[in-house]
């Protein structure tokens, strides 16, 4: 009499408990690097400003301070004033909302709907990853900065648009990465398992699938975040991103190339403070993917 043993899960997904011990490593892991240490506190600083720029600055983003045009960077001044006597440190502190603020809401969408699409594709396979990942494949032929001109073009220049085509131009990246830690985790044990169980799609996607791709995920969009923050400055340096008067610090570097030689000041702050972050979000990227390595490897 032959008789079919219950097939044992390989590599279950991790409890809840587990999941916080883990964190509570790769936190320890991540404050113990100088580097991502120091992206950490970018960033932190950074979010600090946006959620509280417009309280700290000492002048709306728009107002005119009389008689100090052109004015070199002072006590009273810290980062100078522009040609229009705008004072370019409250502006930076205004513009730190829409450079982080528009980031963050694409990158959470573009991780949502690219999550919800890799796995699902990943998972069954066939005819449907063919065609969505065909589909995915001539979206990624086109240079992002030249996709996301056309359809601004198309549709206009907002947050909403922004959002729109950031999004649109990211989930295909997203889903990617996806898809291909789906594949591999597709054959394992414990998918099957809950297969012979009778459990849901929906069940083993979210609840099978999706801690295992978790790890990936996280460092994914800490990347996707920070090229989102690169493509948004770009977009507001060609006039394609938040329209005036909002401080977009790509357009403010745009204005101040004219009067660079008079106010030289006025295009190094908002510059650096873009390349500033950018290097945060870069270092704190750096920084995840060597703490699920290294937790990886302990697995």
């Amino acid at each position: 009499m032959i008789t079919h043993e219950p097939i044992a899960p390989t590599s279950p997904p991790p409890k809840a408990s587990t999941l916080r011990r883990a964190a509570a490593r790769g936190l320890g892991q991540l404050l113990r690097r100088p580097t991502s240490l120091l992206g950490l506190i970018i960033v932190s600083i950074f979010i600090f400003i946006a959620v509280f720029g417009p309280l700290i600055a000492p002048y709306r983003y728009d107002a005119l301070i009389r008689g100090a045009a052109r004015q070199p960077p002072s006590v009273e001044y810290p980062f100078g004033t522009d040609r229009l006597s705008r004072d370019v440190f409250s502006r930076v502190l205004w513009g730190a909302r829409d450079i982080i603020g528009l980031p963050t809401i694409t990158t959470a969408l573009s991780v949502l709907f690219g999550t919800c699409i890799g796995l699902f594709i990943g998972y069954y396979g066939g005819w449907v990853d063919d065609v969505v990942s065909r589909i995915m494949d001539g979206l990624l032929a086109i240079p992002a900065l030249v996709l996301a001109m056309v359809m601004l073009g198309t549709i206009g220049s907002s947050p909403i648009g922004i959002v729109i085509v950031i999004t649109l131009l990211y989930t295909p990246i997203v889903a990617r990465v996806v898809r291909s830690v789906t594949l591999g985790i597709r054959a394992n044990g414990y998918i099957e398992a809950a297969k012979l169980r009778g459990e849901h799609t929906a069940f083993i996607l979210f609840r099978e699938i999706l801690p295992g791709v978790l790890p990936a995920l996280v460092v994914e969009a800490a990347l996707r975040f920070s090229y989102a923050i690169f493509l948004t400055a770009s977009l507001g340096f060609l006039g394609l991103g938040v329209q005036p008067p909002s401080p977009d610090w790509g357009r403010m570097v745009n204005e101040a190339r004219d009067s660079y030689s008079q106010t030289p000041w006025a295009l190094w702050f908002p510059a650096g403070a873009i390349a500033l972050l950018v290097i945060g979000v870069n270092l704190l990227s750096d920084g995840l993917r060597r703490v699920f390595r290294y937790e990886g490897q302990l697995g």
